[in-house]
C-alpha cells in the first residue's frame, strides 16, 4: 500500500486548482501529493466551457496561461417572457472546450512537480488507521488528507460523508457547426440566454455559446434545469426546438448532472474536504469553473495547515467557504434561483429587464469584474439608486 500526505481524487479544474494553489503555498508538499484520475486527458467533458473574468483572473494569479483555443464573448442577448435585452461590455467570458482546457491544467500541474496518475479509477474509500484508505483498480493508498474533486456524483462524498441533501440539476447540450445554422452570434462575439420557458414552469434556461471545435466555428446549444428529476425529456425537447429555431436540424445530444450548492451543505469531515462540483456550484446558472478555483484555493490552504499541525478535523474548511465572499455569492445565487424560477418570476425578470444599471451591476457581480463579487448587497442597491435618481441629461 502506497502512503501519501495528500491525495486529490479528480483532475478537473477543482482538483488541479487545489494542486496548483498548494504548489504556490508549499512546493515540497505539492511534490509529495498525488492526483488520481479515472480517465485519460484529453478526456471528454460535457460542459458549455464558459470562463468568466474571475476564472481568467485566477489563471493569471497562478501564472497559468490560457493556451487552448478559445472564443471571446463581448455581447449578450437575454430573452425573457415578452422582451429581449441586449448587453455589451468588455470581455464577458472566454469559451473553451473542456477536454482541451482540463488537459492544459493537468499539464501545468505536472510542469510544477505534481504527480497525476490517469486511467486509475477509485472504487472505494474508507477511514482506516488515522486516515483514509483508497482502493483503485490498480492498487491501494493511505493518506491523512483527501480532497474530493470527483464531480457531481462524487464517490468521495458518498463513501466518506453520506449523500446528504439531493441538490442535483440537469443540463443537455449539443454542438452544431455555425455553417449549418442561421445564427450570427459567432461573428458578433455574442452569446445568448433564453429564460422564456420559465413562463411555462421550467426552473432554468436555454443557452447558445460560440465555440471552436478542431478549428471550425460551432454553436454550443444547451438547456439547464435546477431540477434533475423528471426534467430530462423536457430539456431534450426544448433543445430540439431551440436548434430548429436557429435553422438547424436534429443532432446528437449529451446530458450531464450538475450538483448545485445549498446553504448548510456539508463540505468537510475528518480527513476529507469536497471541492468543485462535488461540493456544489452556482444554482442559478449552473456555472462551476470559477467556483472550482476558489474551492481549490481554500482546500489547498486547509490541507497545508492540517499537515503542519496534524489536525485533520478540517473544522475550519467549511467556514472558510461559507463565511467568505464566495459563500455569500453562492447563497445569493441560491436565493436568485428561488426568486427567478419561483412563482413571482415575472416580478424579478421585470425589474431586471427595465433597469440597464441593474443589468450592468448584476453581470459585473456575477462575472467578478471590478471586485463586485466581493461587495455587499447594499453597495449594489446604493449604486443602482444613484443611477435611478440621477437627472436625465437634456
Amino acid at each position: 500500500m502506497e502512503r501519501r500526505p495528500l491525495v486529490i481524487v479528480g483532475s478537473g479544474p477543482a482538483g488541479t486548482a487545489s494542486a496548483l494553489f498548494l504548489q504556490a503555498l508549499d512546493p515540497q508538499l505539492a511534490g509529495e501529493a498525488l492526483i488520481i484520475e479515472k480517465a485519460h486527458h484529453p478526456r471528454p467533458k460535457v460542459c458549455a466551457g464558459g470562463l468568466i473574468p474571475h476564472t481568467l483572473e485566477c489563471l493569471r494569479e497562478l501564472d497559468v496561461p490560457l493556451s487552448v483555443p478559445n472564443v471571446a464573448v463581448h455581447r449578450a442577448r437575454v430573452d425573457i417572457p415578452g422582451r429581449s435585452v441586449s448587453y455589451a461590455d468588455r470581455e464577458l467570458c472566454r469559451v473553451v472546450r473542456r477536454d482541451e482546457f482540463d488537459a492544459s491544467l493537468v499539464h501545468a500541474c505536472r510542469q510544477r512537480g505534481v504527480e497525476v496518475r490517469e486511467d486509475e479509477k477509485v472504487v472505494d474509500l474508507r477511514r482506516q488507521d488515522g486516515g483514509v484508505r483508497i482502493e483503485t483498480e490498480r492498487g491501494s493508498y493511505h493518506t491523512p488528507v483527501v480532497i474530493g474533486a470527483d464531480g457531481s456524483g462524487s464517490l468521495v462524498r458518498r463513501r466518506l460523508m453520506g449523500n446528504g441533501r439531493e441538490c442535483l440539476g440537469k443540463a443537455v447540450m449539443c454542438d452544431v457547426p455555425v455553417a449549418h445554422l442561421d445564427w450570427n452570434g459567432y461573428a458578433q462575439a455574442s452569446y445568448g440566454f433564453s429564460f422564456v420557458p420559465v413562463r411555462d414552469g421550467l426552473r432554468g434556461y436555454l443557452w447558445v455559446f460560440p465555440c471552436l471545435i478542431n478549428g471550425v466555428p460551432h454553436a454550443n446549444i444547451g438547456a439547464y434545469s435546477v431540477d434533475a428529476k423528471g426534467s430530462g425529456a423536457r430539456l431534450a425537447q426544448l433543445l430540439r426546438e431551440r436548434v430548429a429555431a436557429l435553422g438547424g436540424t436534429a443532432v446528437p445530444m449529451k446530458s450531464f448532472p450538475i450538483r448545485w450548492y445549498a446553504p448548510g451543505a456539508r463540505l468537510a469531515a475528518p480527513h476529507v474536504m469536497l471541492a468543485g462540483d462535488a461540493a456544489g456550484v452556482d444554482p442559478l446558472m449552473g456555472e462551476g469553473i470559477s467556483f472550482a478555483f476558489e474551492y481549490g484555493r481554500r482546500a489547498a490552504a486547509a490541507a497545508a495547515h492540517a499537515l503542519r499541525t496534524s489536525d485533520f478535523a478540517f473544522a475550519q474548511y467549511e467556514p472558510s467557504v461559507t463565511q467568505s465572499w464566495m459563500g455569500k455569492k453562492l447563497r445569493r445565487l441560491d436565493m436568485g434561483a428561488r426568486l427567478f424560477y419561483g412563482r413571482l418570476w415575472w416580478l424579478w425578470f421585470g425589474i431586471a429587464a427595465h433597469s440597464p444599471r441593474a443589468q450592468e451591476i448584476g453581470i459585473r457581480w456575477y462575472n467578478g469584474v471590478d471586485g463586485w463579487d466581493r461587495r455587499s448587497g447594499w453597495d449594489a442597491v446604493r449604486a443602482w439608486a444613484r443611477s435611478a435618481l440621477r437627472p436625465a441629461t437634456p
